[in-house]
C-alpha cells in the first residue's frame, strides 16, 4: 500500500472513539492515505449504544457511526476530515445458530462531502452469552470464550433476559474477578447473565475485523 500516491499527506483526522480502536485504524490510515489520525478524548462515545444494553442505539448501525462522526467535527474544529467505526453482532440471516459480526469504518471529508464506509463481515466472533446459576458455569462460558484475553461482563437477569438495569459489571480482568461479579449478581437475581465483552479494547477478535474493515475502505477509496 505504500508505494501507492497518499492523498492525504499529514491531513488531520479525528476519530471518535473510547476503545482503543486508533491501534488498528491509525496506522492503516496514516500509511495509506497519509492522514495523521487523532483520538477526540473529549467524546463519550458510549451515549450512541453500548453492547451492553445499558443505553440503546437509536437509529441503525450507519446512523450511529455518523452520529459519532457529527461529534468527533464539533470536537474538533480544524479537523477536516472524521472517522467512526461501528460493531453489530447478532444471528446469521441464513446459517442457524451461527453468529454473525458486521463491522463499518466510516471517513467523512467535510471539505468535499465525501463520504466512504469500509465494511466487513463474518461469522469468526467470538459473540456469545449465557445464563449461569453457579460460578463453575460462569467458569465454563468464560473458558469458551477464550477469557480473560477476551472480556466478558456480567449483568442482572429477569426471566431468562438480560437486565442491566438491575447489575452491570464490566471490566473483569481476571477469575477472581469473575467469581466475584457472579456470586455477587446470583445473589440478587438467583442467576447471571454473563455475555462476551464486545468494546474493541476488551476483544481482540472485534478488533481484527476492524483493522478488516478499515482495510476495505482504503481500497473503496482507491477505487
Amino acid at each position: 500500500m505504500s508505494a501507492a500516491p497518499r492523498p492525504y499527506d499529514h491531513e488531520l483526522a479525528v476519530l471518535a472513539t473510547m476503545h482503543a480502536k486508533e491501534r488498528v485504524i491509525a496506522p492503516l490510515l496514516e500509511r495509506a492515505l497519509g492522514l495523521r489520525v487523532r483520538v477526540s478524548n473529549g467524546i463519550d462515545t458510549d451515549r450512541f449504544g453500548t453492547f451492553s444494553r445499558d443505553v440503546e442505539r437509536t437509529g441503525s448501525q450507519l446512523d450511529a457511526a455518523r452520529a459519532k462522526i457529527a461529534a468527533a467535527f464539533a470536537d474538533t474544529p480544524d479537523a477536516q476530515v472524521a472517522l467512526a467505526s461501528e460493531g453489530t453482532f447478532g444471528p446469521h440471516p441464513y446459517i442457524p445458530f451461527l453468529p454473525l459480526a458486521r463491522e463499518i469504518v466510516v471517513l467523512a471529508d467535510r471539505a468535499s462531502g465525501l463520504e466512504l464506509i469500509g465494511h466487513h463481515a463474518s461469522p469468526t466472533t467470538n459473540f456469545s452469552h449465557a445464563v449461569v446459576s453457579d460460578v463453575g458455569a460462569a467458569r465454563a462460558f468464560a473458558e469458551r470464550a477464550q477469557f480473560p484475553e477476551h472480556g466478558v461482563i456480567v449483568m442482572g437477569v429477569i426471566d431468562g433476559q438480560p437486565a442491566p438495569a438491575r447489575a452491570l459489571i464490566k471490566d473483569i480482568r481476571n477469575t477472581e474477578d469473575l467469581e466475584y461479579a457472579v456470586t455477587k449478581v446470583i445473589g440478587m437475581c438467583g442467576a447471571a447473565f454473563v455475555e462476551t465483552d464486545m468494546r474493541a479494547h476488551r476483544n481482540p477478535t472485534r478488533m481484527r475485523a476492524i483493522k478488516r474493515a478499515t482495510l476495505d475502505l482504503v481500497r473503496r477509496f482507491r477505487s
